[in-house]
C-alpha cells in the first residue's frame, strides 16, 4: 500500500465514533434477488443520522482535531452530505462551522445543514465550485478546513461501514459501492480486502461525473468534464489523491451507470422496498438492476448511501422511471373536430384497460387542417408490452400517434 491509510485506522474509528451513529441494517431483497440470481443484500445507510454514511467521517475527522483547530472553527465544501455531518458534529462539540455547498445542491440538503445550526454560503453549480470557494474563505478566516473523502480520518470513518457488513454478512462474496471523490469506497474496500481478501469490491459511478473511473484509466487523478447528475452526492469533477491510491490497489472493478438507470433504481428501491434513496445512494442499485454486475449465486452486498433526496425531485425522477418502463405513455395524436371522434379513441383506450391519467386537446397546431384538432394524452400502462398494445390499436385505427 502506497498510502499510510490501514486497516488500524478505521478500527480506531470505530471505537470513537460508534456510540455517536445508528447502527444502520443489512436487509436482503428478494425481489432483486429473482432478477439478479444472487442473494442481494442492502446496507441501509439513508437511515443513517442525517440521512446518509457522511456523518461517519465528519464524526472521525472533528474527534482527531486540536483544540486550537476546534477553536478556530470548521469549513467544508460539501454537495449536502458532508455538510450536514459536520454541521451536526461540530454543533455536538460547539464548534463554529462553514459549510460551502453549490447552488444547485437539493433545497432539503441546505435547509437540514443550516437546521444543524452551521452559517451556508452558496457557490457554483458543482462540489469542485463549492471546495475552491472554501478554500479562499479558509485562507481568509484561519478555519480548520474539514476535506469531504480526500483525508485519512475521513475514511476510516466510512470505513466502518464494511466492519458492519461483515459483522452482518461474514461470508459476503461481493460488495457494491457508489464513488464521487472516493472517501467511501476507499474505506469500505480498505476494510473488506483486509479482513476478507476473496470478496470483490466494485464502485459505481454516474457516467456523468465518471472522474475516478477516468483516473484509473489515465493512471493519474485528472479532472473532466461532468455533465449534470441526479446523483449529486457523487458529482466530482476530480477524484481524491489519496483515496486514488487505496482504489487502484483495493477495488476490483469500476462501472459507470446512465441517469435513466439512476432514474429506474430509485423508483424499484421505493416502489418495491419501500427504500427512500437519493441519485448517489441508489447508484448500487442501478448497476444490478441494468445487469452490469457479472455475479450470479453469489452474496451481494448494496451499500444505499444516503437518501436524502429533494422532495421536488422526486416526482420528476419518478415520472422519468415511468416513462422508461412504458407504464406511463405520452402522446399526441390529430384527429378530425367532429362529433364522437373523441370518443372512438377514448374507447380503444379504455378496453385495453390502460387508465387516461390527462388528456389535453388543442387546435394550435400550425400543422393541423382547419377541421382538425390535436389531443395529448398521458395514460398509465401496465408495461412496455401494454403500451405497444395501445399504440398498436390506435394505429389500427388509422390514427398517427407521434
Amino acid at each position: 500500500m502506497n498510502c499510510t491509510f490501514a486497516l488500524e485506522d478505521i478500527l480506531k474509528a470505530n471505537d470513537i465514533i460508534k456510540d455517536s451513529l445508528k447502527r444502520t441494517p443489512v436487509v436482503e431483497c428478494p425481489t432483486l434477488g429473482e432478477i439478479t440470481g444472487n442473494h442481494v443484500f442492502f446496507k441501509l445507510e439513508n437511515l443513517q443520522k442525517t440521512g446518509s454514511f457522511k456523518l461517519r467521517g465528519a464524526l472521525n475527522k472533528i474527534a482527531s482535531l486540536t483544540d486550537a483547530e476546534k477553536a478556530a472553527g470548521v469549513i467544508a465544501s460539501s454537495a449536502g452530505n458532508h455538510a450536514q455531518g459536520v454541521a451536526l458534529g461540530a454543533a455536538a462539540q460547539g464548534i463554529k462551522a462553514t459549510i460551502v455547498m453549490p447552488a444547485t445542491a437539493p433545497l432539503a440538503k441546505i435547509a437540514a445543514t443550516r437546521g444543524y445550526g452551521a452559517e451556508v454560503v452558496l457557490e457554483g453549480e458543482v462540489y469542485d465550485d463549492a471546495y475552491n470557494k472554501a478554500c479562499e474563505i479558509q485562507k481568509e478566516t484561519g478555519a480548520t478546513f474539514l476535506h469531504p473523502f480526500d483525508d485519512k480520518f475521513v475514511m476510516a470513518g466510512q470505513g466502518t461501514i464494511g466492519l458492519e457488513i461483515l459483522e452482518d454478512i461474514p461470508d459476503v462474496d461481493v460488495v457494491l459501492v457508489p464513488i464521487g471523490g472516493g472517501g467511501i469506497i476507499s474505506g469500505i474496500a480498505m476494510a473488506i480486502k483486509s479482513l476478507r481478501p476473496s470478496a470483490k469490491v466494485i464502485g459505481i459511478e454516474a457516467a456523468n461525473a465518471a472522474s475516478m473511473a477516468e483516473a484509473i484509466k489515465e493512471d493519474k487523478v485528472v479532472e473532466i468534464n461532468s455533465k449534470p447528475t441526479i446523483a449529486d452526492g457523487i458529482a466530482v469533477r476530480k477524484a481524491g489523491c489519496t483515496t486514488f491510491e487505496v482504489i487502484r490497489e483495493c477495488v476490483d472493478e469500476i462501472v459507470t451507470v446512465t441517469e435513466d438507470e439512476i432514474a429506474k433504481a430509485i423508483l424499484f428501491l421505493m416502489e418495491k422496498s419501500k427504500v427512500v434513496a437519493e441519485g448517489a445512494g441508489a447508484t448500487t442499485v442501478a448497476a444490478l438492476l441494468a445487469g452490469k454486475i457479472d455475479v450470479t449465486g453469489k452474496k451481494v452486498c448494496s451499500v444505499i448511501s444516503g437518501g436524502n433526496i429533494d422532495i421536488n425531485l422526486v416526482a420528476r425522477v419518478l415520472n422519468k422511471a415511468l416513462i422508461l418502463e412504458g407504464r406511463r405513455f405520452v402522446f399526441s395524436i390529430a384527429l378530425s373536430d367532429k362529433v364522437g371522434e373523441m370518443a372512438k379513441i377514448v374507447s380503444a383506450i379504455t378496453e385495453l384497460n390502460a387508465n387516461i391519467l390527462s388528456l389535453n386537446q388543442s387546435q394550435n397546431n400550425p400543422t393541423l387542417g382547419i377541421n382538425a384538432q390535436e389531443a395529448r394524452f398521458v395514460l398509465e400502462c401496465f408495461d412496455c408490452e401494454h403500451k405497444a398494445k395501445v399504440k398498436a390499436k390506435l394505429e389500427e385505427l388509422g390514427y398517427v400517434i407521434y
